[in-house]
């Protein structure tokens, strides 16, 4: 495919502004649910280690 087919295709394609920002605030939210995720992964760990260094003991 060739730069210039690539150009007029884009300009061919219009989205509207409230699908616009439906996309962007659906992957800010998607962003924010990964953190999240990874936020309550790292919490579990630490609450198995407490586990483990209590048994432990």
């Amino acid at each position: 495919m060739s730069t210039s087919s690539t150009v007029s295709h884009r300009s061919s394609q219009t989205v509207e502004p409230k699908k616009a920002n439906k996309c962007v605030y659906q992957v800010d939210q998607q962003v924010k649910f990964i953190h999240l995720q990874a936020e309550v992964d790292c919490l579990l760990h630490q609450l198995q280690n407490l586990a483990n260094q209590k048994h432990d003991n």
